[in-house]
């Protein structure tokens, strides 16, 4: 017990350093350094202290009040001295800002190289540290290990999308290899990480990888028959511009799908195997088939779910731009023959695709490492006591 022990800890160790290897060396490797403030700005932190003027502007279209404000800056070398500033609110349907500010409200000003101060928005980051703080500390406190580790692994993943698969995008690389290459570094090391190296993680990582490489065949044949452009928004269009690099915009749509899909895949594949080395724990003399069996059902209680979660968190994430559409487009033909609205679509079936693909690989692995193949065992024989013998038998 003390040597499985030891074997555990150093296993532990060896995969977060491995982990991180990862991500230092990928970040490296794909060799993008953020563009450089061109110096035409500087942003300063700064809190409001007073209402120094307001006037009011009224149009045939809206009406408007230019706000003076003065403002302490609390960062940075002119930390301490006194700004004014000048904040448009406007009214009307081109209101751009949710309320004016207030005294006491964190701001960000700009300054450009004549020295005016500009408004640049509110400084929200404080709230969201103190709201994430406090669900890491209720994760830990009754998670323990398991909530630590499930953090450690969070933070790994995050890791890997902003250090190496952003980066690789920025700098012109191939955006389907590193996209894929990401989805296997998180489901290896989400799973590794808290469950361990064992049987049960052995088989959630083959039917996550089985679930990711079907989901991306899937959206790689869709994308080249639908003869998508990757043009759905705006910030499509700007993507095109930002970097002397091009970037493949359907391979974005590709990378997009993927991503999004693995955490659902992932859930599917750990619910299965979890459940089924549970049944095997309990009832060790369960052959292939019964596995595999139990696995399927237990695999349809969970589909239904996961297969929900998914659609309503693309819902969720494009409700704006739904509504918008549904607003101004008066043919539902046209609506649902948009781009933007095919890609959503695409998303949703293809990642439900790779849960669906998912239960049955991993009922089928757990299957074959928990019982050890396909052979049925022997029936056991009862033992008879010798007085039971027929006399000739004695």
């Amino acid at each position: 017990m003390q040597s499985l022990n030891r074997f555990n800890v150093i296993s532990y160790l060896v995969i977060v350093l491995l982990a991180v290897a990862f991500l230092f060396v990928g970040n490296r490797m794909v060799g993008h350094s953020p563009a450089q403030d061109g110096g035409e700005a500087t942003i300063y932190r700064a809190r409001v202290t007073a209402i120094v003027s307001e006037t009011e502007h009224v149009t045939d279209f809206e009406t408007w009040h230019a706000i003076v404000f003065a403002a302490e800056i609390t960062r940075g070398e002119m930390r301490g001295e006194t700004a004014q500033f000048t904040q448009n609110v406007r009214g009307h349907f081109l209101e751009r800002f949710p309320r004016a500010a207030r005294e006491g409200d964190r701001i960000m000003l700009g300054r450009s190289a004549h020295g005016a101060w500009h408004f640049i928005d509110y400084v929200r980051i404080h709230q969201i540290i103190i709201l994430g703080g406090v669900f890491m500390l209720m994760i830990i406190i009754f998670g323990r290990s398991k909530g630590f580790n499930a953090l450690l692994a969070l933070g790994l993943t995050a890791g890997a999308v902003f250090l190496v698969f952003i980066p690789s995008i920025l700098a012109g690389r191939n955006i389907y290899f590193w996209s894929i290459l990401v989805c296997m570094y998180t489901v290896l090391v989400t799973l590794f990480i808290i469950n361990g190296i064992s049987q049960k993680t052995a088989a959630a990582i083959t039917g996550c990888i089985g679930g990711v490489v079907a989901a991306g065949v899937l959206t790689f044949v869709m994308n080249t028959t639908m003869m998508l452009t990757g043009i759905t928004q705006t910030e499509s269009v700007n993507l095109l511009y930002m970097t002397d690099v091009p970037i493949n915009l359907n391979a974005i749509i590709f990378a997009g799908i993927i991503i999004g899909a693995v955490g659902a895949i992932m859930d599917m594949a750990v619910s299965v195997s979890s459940a089924l080395w549970e049944l095997k724990e309990k009832q060790p003399d369960l052959e292939f088939h019964e596995i595999f069996k139990s696995g399927i059902q237990i695999g349809k209680d969970i589909l239904g779910s996961n297969i929900n979660t998914l659609v309503l968190a693309y819902i969720g994430s494009s409700l704006t731009i739904i509504l918008i559409l549904l607003g101004w487009d008066v043919s539902l033909f046209r609506l649902m023959n948009r781009e933007l609205i095919i890609v959503e679509l695409l998303k949703a079936i293809v990642g439900s695709f790779g849960i669906f693909l998912t239960m049955p690989l991993t009922a089928f692995i757990c299957g074959l490492l928990y019982t050890g193949g396909f052979q049925r065992r022997t029936p056991k024989i009862e033992e008879i006591p010798e007085e039971d013998f027929p006399f000739f038998m004695k």
